[in-house]
């Protein structure tokens, strides 16, 4: 119903009556800005209390005139709500929150600019030119490099004799915790903001449009994201924000919880520990394999809107770290076999994830590497291979598999008395499998017939012999 056709330096897409909608169209797009940044702040203040506890996220009372309408009630409700509007009462604490996550972003931006880096190719562009973005990668670097600083390199001014001394120590991660929900709240502020900026960006000439992200109605394209890959000069935001500030400021979070458990009990818990391990090693592996992202779907397909902006720079720090948070007020005190039972399930979900995309990633570079090099596969009439066998003849998103399996023993170091610390297993699991029916719906697009037929040789979508 829609096709690129290039026009001299830019790109128009052509569309028939009905634009091909996805996540319920306009309508959807705006329920989804609304209830996303309202379900982070509740499940920070869940994470906090350690249930689904409804009875004071809005005031008994307001300063709303009681002649307002239900409307103006509510928004004046929700401004005195201490859950929605963090700090609200307090605009020294907001500017500061502010002031810190700018910091952060640029501090990111700052190493990504700076620090050695390998220049590699992204896929080709789908206008048809075949050319082909350029990406700095760095991010293993700089996630080291962050906490370096963190560690031993926060400076700070202390007296020595009668003089002022800059010197260098830890940075006081506590304090992140003191401030969690309001960081979260102007997070999504801004990450609201950065959002305009790129909507109102993407119309400047000869930009390359997201097919998905230019139907024509405001609301729609600013949450899908209208320019594929918008960038200032060799710096491009998409690229950069899906794995720096949001990811590593994840693990930092978690760091910041643990040190916070300490300075409370006097020591860190085991279910503290396995969950900065956990998460911390997905987030290296993440940043150590950078490269592998220029072929996923979020850089090749999707524009950068709403949907990914806010989904990189707030939804996966804040809701990510959910478990550390929930743990600092209400661990579990699990016994050791217990832990070793979990760790036995993380692993294995490692294995299968890590195994999985390291095979399809060796495939894609050589495929007669030694290590690929037995594996049969579809010859489709694009030219490209889809694998049959190895992990991929098993299932055609085994890797989402080992994903959701290490996530969920994430929420099992939590114990078993609250919901709350499980809500990214429910999540990432409808995540997933509307991920998976996305996918599945642009294969056939892109292989037409060889996708029937490769379907018919990998019949599951998940679990081998299941589903």
């Amino acid at each position: 119903s829609r096709h690129l056709t290039s026009i001299g330096n830019s790109t128009k897409m052509k569309t028939s009556s009905s634009f091909d909608y996805e996540f319920g169209g306009p309508v959807g797009a705006l329920g989804t800005m609304i209830f996303l940044p309202l379900v982070t702040l509740l499940l920070t203040y869940w994470a906090s209390v350690g249930s689904l506890e409804f009875n004071h996220i809005l005031p008994v009372e307001t300063s709303c005139s009681p002649d307002a309408g239900v409307v103006s009630m509510l928004i004046s409700k929700m401004k005195d709500s201490s859950v929605l509007c963090p700090s609200c009462a307090h605009s020294s604490v907001l500017i500061s929150c502010a002031c810190v996550i700018v910091a952060w972003f640029l501090f990111q931006v700052l190493l990504e600019r700076i620090l050695p880096c390998e220049i590699v190719l992204g896929a080709p562009l789908p206008d048809g030119s075949g050319k082909k973005l350029s990406y700095r990668i760095n991010g293993h670097l700089a996630f080291w490099a962050t906490l370096l600083v963190l560690d031993i390199g926060w400076p700070k001014w202390t007296e020595i004799g009668d003089e002022q001394i800059l010197v260098f120590g830890r940075a006081p991660m506590t304090w992140l915790y003191d401030n969690y929900s309001t960081l979260a709240f102007v997070t999504i502020i801004l990450s609201t903001m950065l959002s305009a900026y790129l909507y109102i960006k993407s119309f400047g000439k000869g930009l390359l449009l997201a097919v998905g992200g230019n139907s024509g109605n405001h609301v729609y394209d600013f949450f899908m994201g209208r320019e594929l890959n918008p960038r200032w000069g060799g710096f491009d935001w998409k690229e950069f924000c899906e794995l720096r500030p949001g990811l590593i400021g994840w693990m930092i979070l978690n760091l910041a919880m643990m040190s916070k458990q300490h300075e409370r009990l006097g020591y860190v818990t085991g279910s503290m520990i396995l969950i900065n391990i956990f998460q911390g090693l997905y987030v290296w592996d993440a940043l150590y394999q950078e490269r592998a992202i220029l072929t996923t779907m979020d850089i090749t397909t999707d524009g950068f809107g709403f949907m990914l902006v806010f989904g990189d720079l707030a939804w996966v720090p804040f809701t990510y770290s959910l478990q550390s948070r929930y743990l600092v007020d209400h661990d579990p005190h699990l016994q050791w076999p217990v832990l070793a039972c979990i760790v036995g399930v993380n692993c294995f979900g490692y294995l299968v994830f890590r195994g999985a995309n390291g095979q399809k990633d060796a495939f894609r570079r050589n495929p007669n590497a030694a290590e690929v090099s037995h594996l049969t596969y579809l010859q489709t009439k694009r030219g490209t291979k889809l694998l049959t066998s190895g992990w991929w003849g098993m299932a055609r998103k085994i890797n989402y598999t080992g994903d959701w399996i290490m996530g969920l023993s994430w929420c099992m170091v939590c114990g078993f008395e609250s919901i709350v610390p499980y809500y990214y297993a429910i999540y990432f699991a409808i995540l997933l499998i509307h991920r998976s029916i996305r996918d599945d719906h642009m294969c056939k697009e892109k292989y037409g017939d060889d996708w029937d037929k490769y379907k018919s040789i990998v019949p599951y979508r998940f679990i081998p012999g299941v589903v």
